[in-house]
C-alpha cells in the first residue's frame, strides 16, 4: 500500500520525505524540484515488537513498514496540464491515500524567506487549490468516460451498466464540488458492482486523506493560527491533521538515539512527530498489524482491517492461504500477562481459530497448512 505525498511547491514535501526515509540532504528550495517521483519505505514505529521480544528471544525484530511516494508539486490549473500537472495527476492516480503538506509557518528557521508559489501563507487557500485541480481532473475523467459507457451499456453488458450507472450518479456530484469520497460518505454509490467499476477506474478523490501541517520550530506541536485553520477544516470533512516541524524532524533523522532524546526534551516532544505521522497513514490506509514470533525473527505483517485468517497467511506465503488449515493465536496483553507461550498455552488462553476468523490488531498468530 502507497501513501503519495503532495503539495504546492516549497511547503516542505521533499524534506518532510527525507526525514521520513532518512534519505539524506534537504532537498533543494525552487519549485518542482521533484519531478520523478522519490519513493521510499517507512518502519512503522511499533511498542509491540519490543514487549514481545520482552518475553521471546529473537536474532531480529522486523516492524510493518510504509511505502511512500514524493510527487511533484502541483500549482492552479494543474488539471490542464499547467506545471508538472500531468505528471503529478498520473503519479498520484497509482497510490492508496493521500498525505497533503500544508505550510503553516511565515518563515524558515533563522528568518530565510522561502517563496510562496501564491505570494503568501495561507494554508486553507493551499488545501483548496490542491483540491480543486483534483476534482477537476475527476470531473474530466467522467465526461470523457460517460458517453463511452453509455454506448457499452447498451449491449446490455452488466458490468457496462454498472459503470454507466456509476459514473451518472457521480457526475453531477462532482459538478457540485464534492469529491467521490465525500459521495461514498454519502451513499451515493453504495451497489457492488458499481463501486467495483468505482474502483477500478482509479478516482484520485476517492482515496481517503491526510493532512499534514509543517509548522514553525517555535510551534512543534501545532498550537498557531495557521495550524488551528487546518485543524477545523480537517475536523470539517472528517480527516486527520498531524503537525511536524520538517526542520526538527529533519535534525532529529540526523542524530543518535541519546541526542535524539535531548532535542525532543528540548522542544518538550515525547517522540517524533513523524511516528505519530507513521501511524496516522497506516490507519488512513485502512491497516493494521499481526505477529509471528520465534528464535530466528519477531515480524510485523500488515493486512488490512477486516482480513481473515487464511488472507492473513497468505501475506507471509500465497501456501499459507492455498493449504490453511487453522491458525493458532494469542494477544499481546497475553504475552505480558503470562510471561511466554508455554503459559499461555497451559492457561488455555492459546486460541485456535478457522478460516472464518477475522484478524484483530495485535494478535500474534502459528498457521497450520498443508499444501
Amino acid at each position: 500500500m502507497d501513501a503519495g505525498i503532495v503539495g504546492l511547491p516549497n511547503v516542505g514535501k521533499s524534506t518532510l520525505f527525507n526525514a521520513l526515509t532518512a534519505a539524506g540532504a534537504l532537498a533543494a528550495n525552487y519549485p518542482f524540484a521533484t519531478i520523478e517521483p522519490n519513493i521510499g519505505g517507512v518502519p512503522l514505529p511499533d511498542p509491540n515488537l519490543d514487549r514481545i521480544a520482552g518475553h521471546i528471544k529473537s536474532e531480529k525484530m522486523i516492524p510493518a513498514s510504509l511505502r511512500l511516494v514524493d510527487i511533484a508539486g502541483i500549482v492552479r490549473g494543474a488539471s490542464k496540464g499547467e506545471g508538472m500537472g500531468n505528471a503529478f495527476l498520473s503519479h498520484i492516480r497509482q497510490v492508496d491515500a493521500i498525505v497533503q503538506v500544508v505550510r503553516c509557518f511565515e518563515k524558515a528557521a533563522g528568518g530565510e524567506e522561502i517563496t510562496h508559489v501564491d505570494g503568501t501563507v495561507d494554508p486553507i487557500r493551499d488545501i483548496n487549490t490542491i483540491a480543486d485541480e483534483l476534482l477537476l481532473a475527476d470531473l474530466q475523467t467522467i465526461e470523457s468516460a460517460l458517453p463511452k459507457a453509455e454506448r457499452a451499456a447498451r449491449s446490455k453488458d452488466p458490468e457496462a451498466i454498472a459503470r454507466r450507472d456509476m459514473l451518472g450518479k457521480l457526475h453531477p456530484f462532482l459538478e457540485e464540488g464534492k469529491p467521490c469520497r465525500a459521495a461514498l460518505a454519502e451513499g451515493v454509490v453504495t451497489d457492488s458492482e458499481q463501486l467495483r467499476a468505482l474502483k477500478g477506474i482509479g478516482f484520485i478523490t476517492a482515496k481517503p486523506i491526510l493532512y499534514v501541517a509543517n509548522v514553525d520550530e517555535s510551534d512543534p506541536t501545532g498550537k498557531g493560527d495557521l495550524c488551528t485553520k487546518v485543524r477545523e477544516h480537517a475536523e470539517r470533512e472528517a480527516s486527520v491533521v498531524v503537525p511536524v516541524c520538517a526542520k526538527i524532524e529533519s535534525e532529529l533523522s540526523e542524530l543518535d538515539a541519546a541526542d535524539k532524546a535531548e532535542l525532543l526534551a528540548d522542544y518538550g516532544l515525547d517522540e517524533p512527530a513523524l511516528n505519530k505521522l507513521a501511524r496516522a497513514a497506516y490507519r488512513l490506509l485502512g491497516m493494521q498489524s499481526y505477529y509471528t514470533a520465534g528464535p530466528k525473527e519477531i515480524r510485523a505483517w500488515t493486512v488490512p482491517v477486516g482480513s481473515t485468517a487464511p488472507q492473513a497467511a497468505g501475506v507471509i506465503h500465497t501456501d499459507f492461504e492455498r493449504g490453511f488449515i487453522r491458525a493458532e493465536v494469542y494477544g499481546v496483553d497475553d504475552l505480558d500477562a503470562y510471561g511466554s507461550e508455554k503459559a499461555i498455552r497451559d492457561a488455555g488462553k492459546m486460541r485456535v481459530e478457522g478460516k472464518a476468523y477475522v484478524m484483530r490488531d495485535g494478535d500474534v498468530c502459528h498457521f497450520l497448512f498443508n499444501v
